[in-house]
């Protein structure tokens, strides 16, 4: 946790604090007691990143900045995008305004879930990876597309070729442009792999993670065969067992290594919330 150094700190001085140097170390962040504005904290997220990403089923607060919107039931732990080819290094959350109760985002260290996983678990998942894949409709790929390409094409006027181009290096997808316009991929990435600034292995992937704004994709091993049952229920018991909550107040900043870190969210029981989200890329 990061918090002023006195009543009189200045909250830019997190400009200059190290964020992406502690979180390398720490995994996620919490920072509480600044109480930023929306657009300080979009400059926050760019004071870091090389480039930001989005979620083209989401509502944008900023050019940087999206609303949390996906329902009010639990949310498994996940990798933001971590099912696709677009999974961002850094995750982003700002609490305008916390719930009263319940709603807690979930955070699981990814390699605290590796260390305690059976030596079965462990073999299957690094002898071949899991493969994810679904239906997009044709406004939310091409969305993206346009986002990403950012240089004034419009979603009509982009193709598949763009998704080709601007996917995560070394990421191994297939997509295909179906006869109405939505778009089938095949992605395949290993449950268990390094980390974005460490060769430690941590268990951090998307097996688990929500579909909420989207057709729920189909999981299992790159062959064809499905998870075993018995790893489910080893891989669903001990991730909730090394799960922490974050008990969220108002002006609240959470930062997240993406590439190691999972999260979700207890059950939503308070309405009058309201939490905004940041993908980006960090600074090379």
């Amino acid at each position: 946790m990061i918090t002023p150094s006195s009543s009189k700190a200045d909250f830019r001085e997190l400009f200059k604090a190290g964020l992406d140097e502690r979180l390398v170390r720490a995994g996620h962040i919490l920072v509480r007691g600044f109480q930023p504005s929306v657009e300080g904290f979009a400059a926050l997220v760019q004071c870091y990143s090389s480039r930001t990403t989005l979620d083209p089923a989401r509502v944008f607060h900023s050019t940087a900045v999206q609303k949390v919107d996906s329902g009010h039931d639990p949310i498994g732990l996940h990798l933001e995008n971590g099912a696709t080819p677009f999974a961002p290094d850094l995750l982003w959350f700002y609490c305008v305004k916390a719930a009263r109760s319940g709603s807690r985002t979930t955070i699981c260290d990814g390699r605290r879930v590796w260390d305690a996983l059976s030596e079965r678990a462990r073999t299957l998942f690094t002898a071949q990876p899991v493969r994810y894949s679904r239906k997009v409709p044709a406004e939310l790929w091409r969305r993206l597309a346009a986002f990403m390409i950012g240089n004034g094409r419009s979603a009509e006027e982009v193709s598949v070729t763009d998704l080709y181009a601007h996917a995560n290096d070394g990421a191994h997808v297939t997509f295909t442009e179906l006869s109405d316009g939505s778009l089938h991929y095949e992605y395949q990435a290993y449950a268990a792999h390094p980390t974005k600034w460490s060769t430690r292995t941590a268990w951090a992937n998307s097996i688990l993670g929500p579909s909420f704004n989207y057709e729920a994709p189909d999981i299992r091993f790159s062959d064809g065969s499905t998870l075993p049952a018995d790893i489910v229920t080893e891989y669903t018991a001990l991730t909730e067992a090394v799960t922490e909550e974050v008990q969220w107040q108002d002006g609240d900043i959470v930062l997240i290594d993406n590439s190691r870190v999972m999260h979700g969210r207890r059950v939503v029981t308070d309405f009058d919330r309201a939490i905004l989200v940041s993908q980006s890329y960090a600074r090379s």
